[in-house]
C-alpha cells in the first residue's frame, strides 16, 4: 500500500520492451537515492503510480520487471532514459498516512487537459476515460502519477485538481505539459461501495446516510 506522498524523483536510465525478447513485457531500471536506503530484491516501488516489485539494486540504480498488461494500461511503456519519474517506497506499518490509501494499481490512463496558474498555485484540468468518472467527486481522492490529490470539480469527460508549490516542485506534475498522459488510480473506497450496492450488500439508504 501506498499514500500517494512522492518521495522523490528518479531517472530512467533504461526501458526494454517486448520487440527487445521479453515476451510481451518488459524491464525498468531507474536511477534513485531515497527509494533505495533499505529496499532489497521483493520490495514494492510506485513509479508514477504504477507498484512495481523490486528485482535488482546496485550502483544507485534499481530495476523492476514489467507484465505487458503493465505496459497495456499505464503510461510507463512511453517513458524514455532521461525521464523524470514520480517514487514512493510502500508505507511502512508504523509510517504516516499522509496522503491517502492508493494502491499502485492504475485504473487508467488520462491527458492533461490545461494548465491554469495562478499566483498561488496551478489548476490543472485532466481529461479521463469514462468509465473512471463515476468515482471521483469534488473534494473526494484521486492519485494522478502516483500524487494523492484532492478533486476540485469532477465532470464526465474530465476533472480539476489545484496543485501547490511544493507539488510542482517536487513531482512530475509540474512538468507535464498539455497532452501528456497520466496515470490514475480512482479511490478504492468507491469502487468497493460500488460493489457492494450491486449486489445489494448495503442498503442504499444508510450509503446515502453515510455520505452526509
Amino acid at each position: 500500500m501506498f499514500t500517494g506522498i512522492v518521495e522523490e524523483l528518479g531517472t530512467v536510465v533504461a526501458l526494454t520492451t517486448g520487440a527487445d525478447g521479453h515476451d510481451g513485457g518488459g524491464r525498468l531500471r531507474v536511477a534513485a537515492e531515497t527509494v533505495l536506503d533499505g529496499t532489497r530484491p521483493g520490495d514494492s516501488i510506485a513509479v508514477d503510480g504504477c507498484c512495481l516489485t523490486v528485482t535488482a539494486v546496485e550502483d544507485g540504480t534499481w530495476t523492476a520487471d514489467l507484465m505487458g498488461e503493465t505496459l497495456a494500461r499505464t503510461s510507463l511503456g512511453a517513458r524514455r532514459p532521461g525521464d523524470r519519474v514520480n517514487l514512493e517506497r510502500a508505507l511502512a506499518a508504523d509510517g504516516r498516512l499522509g496522503g491517502h490509501v492508493v494502491q499502485g494499481h492504475v485504473d487508467g490512463v488520462g491527458t492533461v487537459v490545461s494548465r491554469t496558474p495562478g499566483k498561488r498555485w496551478e489548476v490543472v484540468e485532466v481529461g479521463l476515460p469514462g468509465e473512471l468518472a463515476r468515482y471521483l467527486v469534488g473534494q473526494g481522492s484521486v492519485a494522478v502519477d502516483g500524487v494523492s490529490l484532492t478533486v476540485v470539480h469532477a465532470g464526465d469527460e474530465s476533472f480539476t485538481v489545484s496543485l501547490v508549490p511544493e507539488t510542482l516542485e517536487r513531482t512530475t506534475l509540474g512538468r507535464r505539459e498539455v497532452g501528456e498522459r497520466v496515470n490514475l488510480e480512482v479511490d478504492v473506497l468507491s469502487k468497493y461501495v460500488e460493489r457492494h450496492l450491486a449486489q445489494g450488500l448495503v442498503p442504499a439508504t444508510a450509503a446515502a446516510g453515510a455520505g452526509r
